[in-house]
């Protein structure tokens, strides 16, 4: 094997994993859009908005993942909380079942404008709140900057999310050293490609700020992420941002890219929070037992 093959190999398969969230059982996992989805409490589109929680709330997915298995813990836990709660899928790409969100970024936002529009058509809500992993929690700023969703989203929660790209603890930095091997990556994996730090999307997204008029925007980072690296690069300047480190909350917390999203009890307690702000309560290690 050449020398450099030797580097591209675990370059390719870190890659392959950047901005993702852990894929447990995948095989289950894309039961449905609605009947596994619905049968747990989300997804029910005859549910209603409350006037405690009037706004309907979407979970966007992040690479590698999809609708049902982002969300185990937290769609039941924002459910139980009286929230009417919705995934989707986006990004697929031909052939590939189960891993989605691996298509350019730009098209996934399209996506998910148009789920938006379904969900507040059936809901009856003028906004929703949107509540992303990883490249969910990066991609709606495209859909909020350039395909007029801030007139339909009051609040956007970013766990881990990939706001300014990652350089995987500096690997993409290689790319360049290897010829051809950044066009692969944007052919076969497009969202990928544009997940890397300084990739003309991320250029086009941040050029002239981080945010958008009338959005609050929070994002929650752990730094144990091993992913979207550095992990401050997560972070967003601007009006109305609240940047949130989960272990100046509670230091205890281990959580890396994948757990953050699945699972993270101190990272649930401050989606509810910024999703009501309102009634919001210190999140602490003791705060989560309830």
């Amino acid at each position: 094997m050449l020398p450099w093959k030797r580097v591209l190999r675990p370059l390719a398969a870190l890659l392959l994993t950047a901005a993702v969230a852990v894929v447990p059982a995948a095989a289950t996992a894309q039961a449905a859009d609605t009947a596994v989805t619905s049968s747990s409490g989300w997804n029910d589109y005859s549910c209603k908005p409350s006037a405690a929680h009037p706004r309907p709330v979407v979970l966007v997915h992040g690479t590698f993942a999809n609708s049902v298995d982002n969300w185990p813990a937290l769609a039941p836990y924002l459910k139980d909380r009286g929230y009417c709660v919705y995934s989707l899928d986006y990004g697929q790409l031909p052939g590939v079942p189960f891993f989605h969100g691996l298509g350019p970024v730009d098209k996934s936002a399209e996506q998910l404008s148009a789920f938006v529009d379904k969900v507040l058509a059936a809901t009856g809500a003028a906004k929703a709140d949107l509540v992303g992993h990883s490249q969910g929690g990066m991609m709606p700023r495209y859909y909020l900057k350039f395909l007029g969703g801030a007139a339909k989203v009051n609040a956007l929660v970013g766990i881990a999310p990939s706001n300014h790209g990652t350089d995987l603890n500096g690997l993409t930095n290689l790319l360049p050293y290897f010829p051809g091997a950044a066009d692969l990556l944007s052919e076969n994996t497009p969202a990928l490609a544009d997940q890397i730090a300084g990739s003309a999307l991320l250029t086009r997204l941040n050029a002239g700020g981080d945010t958008v008029p009338g959005v609050r925007y929070t994002v929650l980072a752990t730094k144990y992420d091993e992913v979207v690296t550095p992990y401050r690069s997560q972070y967003l300047s601007g009006a109305n941002v609240r940047n949130v480190l989960l272990q100046d909350l509670c230091p205890a917390d281990l959580s890396e890219h994948a757990a953050i999203g699945l699972f993270d009890r101190i990272a649930f307690h401050e989606v509810a929070n910024a999703l009501d702000p309102a009634h919001a309560t210190p999140t602490t290690c003791a705060s989560v037992l309830g």
